[in-house]
């Protein structure tokens, strides 16, 4: 009995071994859009799993590193963003072709409505909608940006998350640790920072952290982040300002 449990343990160690040494192959396909079957070039390509990420060329060609069963994330302003898996067939064969769709956008009217001053300074200064931010900095970042209205309670709001196990910080970074890790990840991959430092849509952050658009603001406002900051900074200062915000809740959570 006790050499079968030595042989049990044993071959539980290589299967787990195995698994986390799984070899890591290099695939590459072509990006059709589906509807002329003409090469789109400039897709963003990011193996989730990996956090690498590549675009692909005006021949809608692109190669990237990935093993079975990771997930790679295909976007392009204009089409529809798909997920595709790595199967074994693709790794075998080498190549694939992806079909990505344009989006149908319907264009609404926008109105523009100046201020309406009086000319007289006292009176304008107070229509005018005025709010006192105060300024953060980030990590990589040259430039200070605005990080809401001072609070007395921000410190409290975060360091509540901990004690609160219904909070929305503790339920988020508390369940998803693996995700929360790749931030640094993220940071290590040129292509990534390129593609999260020229978009402001969230997607991308929000595939590779698992979370929706709406748990990203919601992120950002309970570690007091203002409005103005969520809706104007791009997706890289957006990963920068959870980030920190992560690594100090990390160290409240001790």
């Amino acid at each position: 009995m006790r050499y079968f449990v030595v042989f049990f343990l044993l071959l539980l160690s290589s299967v787990a071994s195995a698994q986390e040494n799984k070899p890591t192959e290099t695939v590459t396909g072509i990006i059709l859009n589906d509807n002329n079957q003409r090469p789109v070039g400039n897709v963003n390509v990011i193996n989730i799993n990996k956090v690498r990420g590549t675009t692909s060329d005006d021949k809608g060609r692109f190669e990237i590193v990935a093993s079975v069963n990771d997930t790679l994330h295909f976007s392009l302003l204009g089409f529809v963003s798909i997920r595709v898996r790595v199967t074994n067939d693709w790794i075998k064969s080498g190549t694939s072709t992806i079909k990505i769709t344009e989006k149908a956008i319907a264009l609404q009217e926008v109105v523009i409505r100046p201020y309406n001053l009086t000319g007289y300074l006292e009176v304008d200064a107070k229509l005018i909608p005025t709010r006192e931010n105060y300024r953060y900095s980030i990590s990589g970042l040259t430039h200070g940006y605005e990080a809401g209205e001072y609070s007395p309670g921000a410190f409290g709001r975060v360091l509540g998350s901990i004690f609160n196990p219904t909070d929305m910080l503790y339920n988020i970074f508390g369940k998803k640790p693996r995700e929360l890790r790749r931030l640094k990840e993220m940071k290590k991959d040129d292509t990534v920072r390129n593609l999260l430092e020229s978009k402001f849509d969230r997607e991308t952050i929000a595939v590779l952290l698992g979370v929706t658009k709406n748990e990203i603001a919601e992120i950002l406002a309970r570690c007091n982040y203002s409005e103005s900051f969520v809706k104007t900074a791009n997706d890289l200062q957006i990963m920068d300002a959870i980030s920190e915000c992560y690594e100090e809740y990390k160290i409240l959570k001790k």
